[in-house]
């Protein structure tokens, strides 16, 4: 599952962004980059300074020196609205190297430019923590929120999550805790950090010979090996010779486990990599205990009883209580179809092998693949032939032709502004507004870079002034197969799925008009970020849509509806099973950052009861997944998230776009109520006002959950549903 990068300074106070406020509709200047539009050299991402990789030093200078100029402007207290709109300044100013440095650092190829990157990486954070401890700032920030009646509901806003935020970094502690809260976020990064290259370091492998029981197309993922056997020599029946046996060694690297576990039809090859790939990084375990030990101790320090509240303030779910609450109604929801599902899968595993067999864990993948292709009669190569890859880049382009009246024009990039031949550049543009903001798209695969999809953030949308406006620049980062000079990339279904997925975070970038950089785009709550990604999944799924762009790389026939409804069909076969798995991750999540009574278990033996209380599948004695977790890192306490998404995703396509998914007053009610609203208004009031009133949020103990009953109806949980209704009844009488 791909994820949005989202910063991950654990405990810096990134500070907001905020503009002046206008509510007269005016064709107004707009400024993005620095790129020149006639050929002249630039550099990296338009940015002046970065010509060349010593640039990234310049660029942090630039920061901080002006930054610095503003922190002292911000201590000499000015009107509240200056206050804002200073602090907004300077987080465009921080941000812009953050975010910079982010992206070269996950995929410039040149080595030079990634440690320059991480260079400046270490100096403007070395430069937030000197923001997150001035007491100035956070006096005039307090002093802001003080006079927030002089100021508009947007400003209002960062005000008071400037000042939370603050006050979420320690400041307003004794100068003791302070120092410790310090301590403390010091040693989370260096943990986090120690996680991650652990992960990278030790990926597992297991040895497999002879080489026949590795499929042929499977052989291209794994190291070729050589074992010395005894073998009789030619022409004497008493002599032996040593001999050479070829074999597979399996790497099993996440990518590379799921490919094994899906295609090798040998039992005990799937055994073997599936207890290697769920029991690596080994040293993950201890690096896990002390995280969460000390996360624990930063959340008591600051005034909560666990990392999870700690965490979870400022998000719609409010508190570990509710989050809980929803996630044990998610598994109460989907419990019985799982378990059904469980019982097909078993069954054919069973009818397949002819012995009552137990299923296995390393079975679901081999076995739910043969049960979608003997259902739908599917072939992922057949599937594939329909979604070359231009032709699912002008499939976004036609989304955003039909749903916003908006075009993406490819532009010329300028000399320095790009870090690989592949890259391309597009505008987004309006017919009656202008440029919207700007794409870099980097599709595909090479050596070095960040290994999966994501979108990157490089400038937030703000307001600069009355007349001018800083567009949004973002880059969408994929490794689909192939390069930018080849006809070859086609692209399976999950993969236009991530593909959808990875530009609904885009256009919640692209579309955002808010006053504050702080607010722009995927800037949200936590727990609404990743609902314009998993809208967009549907379009990714919806024939009426597919049938726009989808075309046979060498016939140009159109996809068939027939197979569109197979691969819809193969999708929503073991959908329960996949929530349920998902609501698992967030028990497990939950659970590690909660409450910490005396005696704490470990976390494998945590992971082992919640898989036996939340799932039909067996713990594999020996292993632990949750060393390979990453999502333990930047989405602490908030995996939930994900499955907030999708039940406002869910209510969201049946309610506004599922009868007219590519019509412009779909778009427009998208956009205009939601997508340009990006954090600057409360979650759960876009959202009601987005579908027209209630059935889309619930207040719960002081806290927002997601309405369950369009994704329950989609699933086809009836049962489920009635039981809701009949709760809801009851409540009314």
């Amino acid at each position: 599952m791909s994820t949005v990068i989202r910063r991950a300074l654990s405990g810096l106070l990134i500070p907001p962004i905020l503009r002046n406020h206008s509510s007269v509709l005016v064709r107004i200047r707009t400024y993005s980059q620095e790129t020149s539009h006639d050929g002249a050299p630039t550099g990296l991402y338009g940015f002046q300074h970065l010509k060349s990789p010593r640039g990234f030093q310049r660029f942090v200078d630039e920061a901080i020196e002006r930054s610095t100029e503003l922190v002292a402007y911000i201590c000499g207290m000015p009107s509240a609205a200056e206050i804002i709109r200073a602090m907004d300044e300077i987080s465009d100013k921080v941000c812009s190297v953050v975010d910079s440095a982010e992206l070269c650092r996950n995929t410039h190829p040149d080595r030079e430019f990634v440690e320059e990157a991480n260079k400046a990486s270490m100096r403007i954070n070395d430069y937030l923590h000197y923001l997150n401890t001035n007491c100035g700032l956070y006096d005039a920030v307090k002093k802001a929120e003080d006079e927030g009646h002089l100021l508009t509901k947007e400003a209002q806003r960062a005000a008071s999550y400037l000042r939370f935020d603050f006050e979420k970094g320690g400041i307003h502690l004794s100068g003791e805790k302070l120092e410790k809260v310090n301590e403390l976020n010091t040693e989370i990064s260096q943990l986090c950090q120690e996680f991650g290259q652990n992960m990278a370091v030790d990926m597992g492998s297991v040895d497999v010979f002879p080489a026949t029981r590795i499929p042929k197309h499977l052989h291209r993922l794994c190291k070729p090996i050589y074992r010395s056997t005894l073998g009789m020599s030619m022409g004497s029946s008493n002599s032996t010779s040593n001999m050479k046996e070829k074999g597979f060694q399996i790497i099993t690297d996440p990518a590379t486990l799921s490919s094994v576990l899906q295609c090798a039809a040998d039992e005990e090859v799937r055994k073997m990599a599936y207890i290697e790939g769920n029991s690596v990084p080994h040293a993950n375990l201890g690096v896990l205990d002390k995280l969460i030990a000390v996360r624990h101790e930063l959340a008591q320090i600051i005034g909560c009883a666990s990392y999870a509240e700690f965490a979870l303030k400022q998000n719609m779910a409010s508190s570990p209580a509710v989050v809980m609450s929803f996630l044990l109604e998610m598994s109460e929801m989907v419990r019985d179809k799982a378990d059904k599902e469980f019982n097909a899968i078993r069954n054919f595993k069973r009818q397949k092998s002819g012995q009552c067999v137990d299923l296995e864990p390393w079975d679901e993948s081999y076995y739910t693949a043969m049960m979608k292709s003997s259902m739908y009669d599917l072939d992922s190569s057949v599937v594939a032939s329909y979604f070359p890859l231009p032709r699912c880049i002008e499939g976004l382009k036609i989304l955003v032709q039909s749903l916003f009246g908006a075009t993406f024009h490819s532009v010329p990039l300028s000399p320095g502004e790009s870090w690989h031949s592949d890259i391309l550049k597009m505008t987004l543009h309006h017919p009656d507004e202008g440029d919207l903001g700007y794409l870099y798209l980097d599709l595909y695969a090479r050596e070095g870079k960040y290994p999966g999809c994501a979108h990157f953030a490089i400038k937030g949308a703000r307001r600069i002034s009355n007349t001018e406006y800083q567009l949004p620049v973002v880059a969408l980062i994929c490794n689909f197969s192939g390069s930018h000079n080849s006809s070859l990339a086609r692209l399976n279904h999950f993969e236009v799925e991530t593909l959808f997925h990875e530009f609904g975070h885009a256009l919640h970038s692209l579309l955002s008009r808010t006053e504050c950089q702080h607010f722009s785009g995927t800037r949200v709550a936590l727990d609404l970020a990743e609902t314009p990604s998993n809208l967009f999944e549907y379009y990714a799924c919806d024939y009426r849509v597919l049938k726009t762009f989808a075309r046979h790389y060498s016939t140009g026939e159109t996809i068939p509806e027939k197979l569109v409804e197979s691969m819809q069909g193969a999708k929503k076969m073991f959908a329960a099973t996949e929530l349920q798995r998902q609501i698992f991750y967030a028990l497990i999540d939950q659970t590690l950052f909660g409450d910490r009574p005396a005696g704490q278990r470990d976390t494998s033996s945590v992971v082992t009861d919640l898989k036996s209380q939340y799932t039909s599948w067996r713990h594999v004695e020996g292993t632990h997944w949750q060393t390979r977790f990453s999502h333990l890192l930047n989405y602490g306490a908030g995996y939930y998230s994900y499955l907030y998404a999708k039940c406002f995703a869910a209510t969201i396509w049946q309610k506004l776009c599922q009868d007219d998914p590519l019509s412009l007053t779909t778009g427009t009610a998208l956009r205009k109520k939601f997508l340009q609203h990006g954090g600057a208004k409360d979650p759960s009031e876009m959202l009601n006002d987005l579908v027209g009133g209630g059935g889309i949020v619930r207040n719960y103990n002081g806290g927002i959950v997601p309405d369950t009953a369009s994704l329950a109806d989609e699933m086809g949980l009836v049962d489920y549903n009635m039981k809701l209704m009949e709760g809801k009844r009851e409540k009314h009488v």
